[in-house]
């Protein structure tokens, strides 16, 4: 999916070594840590294709969506490919081929995508869990959308081991302020929650005077019930796709133009510190 990168970023990430041999060798030796253990006998599948770093095509014409990660999105009809897009793409074709081309899927609570793309955890034949092994090498960014979060802990655990190394995406901060937003797509943002705000529409938390985070009333029931106590004046850090209001016509007085959904509680994370 297509980030919302502010150019500033984009030109820090297309200096640093994108998807250059050495980027690859150097990912491959980090320390082999257990990650998303396999919960469930898998289906035994062929893969034809690896399309990127988040979707195969099986020999049974099926295409599968792993569940849990966002990778960096691929040139398409004259667009560059985003960083570590060619690199992500690499790396799951490797881990398909040191299988020999078999994986094994593990379907979600939702299986299908409103694309018909089957949603599925794919391990490899020693019961590693490919989405984790690629979030721990920095080749994509963690998402969880209910209901299909079973193994969301671990895989944010996975996440966080690149994130501490800072290795592939995270050699450079993809955090954005929500002030910086220009754009549609997934997106990483910070900011101060200054309101929230509830209707039927679900619960907002404002920030600034352009985003406002939306947990949609629908979703509403996955969050704690404490999840907003003392959220306002928080320094937070959320991610998502996100949405231009402005795209459907005129904003209302006071309405914020972007809105960034929040489909699962680890979506938005405090930033430790006192309230501003």
């Amino acid at each position: 999916m297509r980030m919302a990168n502010p150019s500033g970023f984009a030109l820090l990430l297309k200096k640093a070594p994108l998807v250059g041999a050495f980027f690859v060798a150097a990912v491959w030796q980090l320390p082999a840590l257990a990650f998303c253990p396999l919960p469930d006998r898998p289906q035994q599948v062929m893969v034809r294709k690896v399309v990127d770093g988040d979707t195969l095509r099986l020999v049974d014409g099926r295409s599968v969506r792993l569940i849990g990660i966002n990778a960096p999105e691929i040139g398409r009809k004259g667009r560059t490919s985003e960083p570590y897009a060619e690199a992500a793409k690499r790396r799951l074709q490797a881990l398909v081929k040191g299988s020999d081309g078999r994986v094994g899927l593990v379907p979600g609570g939702q299986s299908k995508d409103k694309y018909g793309r089957t949603l599925a955890h794919v391990y490899g034949p020693n019961g590693d869990n490919l989405e984790a092994q690629l979030l721990r090498e920095g080749l994509g960014w963690h998402v969880a959308v209910a209901p299909n979060v079973r193994l969301s802990g671990c895989q944010q655990l996975a996440e966080h081991a690149a994130r501490r190394a800072g290795v592939g995406l995270w050699r450079r901060s993809p955090v954005v302020p929500a002030s910086d937003v220009r754009q549609s797509g997934f997106a990483l943002v910070s900011g101060r929650v200054e309101s929230i705000e509830r209707n039927r529409g679900g619960v907002w938390l404002n920030l600034g005077s352009t985003m406002v985070l939306q947990v949609p009333a629908r979703l509403r029931r996955n969050f704690p019930d404490r999840f907003f106590d003392n959220l306002k004046g928080r320094q937070v850090e959320a991610r998502g796709w996100v949405l231009d209001r402005s795209r459907r016509g005129v904003l209302k007085p006071g309405q914020r133009r972007w809105v960034l959904p929040l489909t699962d509680p680890s979506m938005l994370q405090r930033i430790s510190g006192r309230k501003m």
